[in-house]
């Protein structure tokens, strides 16, 4: 893996901007591909990937539950509900 991957997560960073996931999703994305600049004809899966990556790391920043801290999402709010927060019982 990557030694230069930047840690996104607290209390490592105290606040993660949406360059800085961007800039993350970008480099798993090239990673995973293969490419550091898709070709014109794969342009387009390439950003959508992006953007999926990019998508699925605000929605893991903003559920972390860190002991000790009160935690905000990228977008400045807090989770505030059982299901938010993943703390509730599993379902099932």
């Amino acid at each position: 893996m990557c030694r230069s991957i930047k840690t996104l997560r607290p209390p490592a960073t105290p606040e993660v901007t949406d360059d800085d996931i961007r800039a993350a999703a970008l480099q798993y994305v090239r990673k995973v591909s293969g490419f550091r600049s898709p070709a014109a004809h794969n342009r387009e899966v390439f950003d959508a990937a992006v953007a999926e990556v990019a998508e699925a790391t605000r929605h893991l920043l903003g559920h972390l539950q860190v002991r000790g801290t009160t935690r905000t999402a990228p977008n400045g709010t807090a989770p505030n509900s059982e299901r938010d927060t993943g703390s509730g019982p599993l379902p099932g």
